[in-house]
């Protein structure tokens, strides 16, 4: 009798935890969280750029985890490399930031990620698709994609992507995207 009411009890218990689960209309941020949403929310406003997209990127390159670095050596919550987080700094004239604060800093990794967005916004006429897949194999080789045909630079495409990497980290991009942006009503 007491085994009887004990799993009842359980039941009534598991039942009203998935009832409150369902029923509050965030559970599925539980699932699909964004970290430094101060940091991504200042840096949209910045540079102008879809706060989703940022975090997105984000939860694709390092699931939100700091001090990152690649085995190609990208370093920080967006993965800049070396090169290019240099090439960010002159250009966006941005106070000097050593390597080690990009890689251990959110902010600044997250500023010179957003500025980068940014610039391949301009440099691609604000197509998403292509500023994802540039992100990824830079904007020389998505040039030349577009230029030789290879890809047409739509969402529709990603298929027509020749490099497996690029193909699959654009869809992924996309996918936690699209998540947000139906978890999330407004960032």
């Amino acid at each position: 009798m007491r085994i009887l009411r004990k799993k009842r009890v359980l039941l009534l218990m598991f039942v009203s935890f998935v009832l409150v689960l369902f029923l509050n209309t965030n559970w599925m941020a539980w699932f699909y969280p964004i970290h430094y949403k101060e940091e991504i929310r200042a840096q949209s406003q910045s540079y102008e750029v879809d706060p989703f997209l940022i975090a997105s990127i984000i939860k694709v390159e390092t699931n939100f985890k700091t001090s990152k670095e690649s085995k190609r050596g990208a370093i920080g919550l967006m993965q800049l490399m070396p090169d290019t987080a240099n090439w960010i700094l002159e250009q966006a004239k941005i106070p000097d930031t050593s390597l080690e604060e990009l890689k251990h800093e959110p902010e600044r990794n997250i500023q010179l990620g957003t500025w980068y967005l940014r610039n391949l916004s301009d440099q691609f006429d604000g197509n998403e698709a292509v500023m994802i897949a540039a992100y990824n194999a830079g904007p020389g080789k998505v040039n030349s994609w577009l230029k030789d045909g290879v890809w047409d630079g739509s969402f529709d495409t990603v298929k027509d992507i020749p490099f497996g990497e690029t193909r699959h980290y654009v869809q992924r991009v996309i996918y936690y995207y699209n998540q947000y942006v139906k978890i999330y009503n407004t960032f």
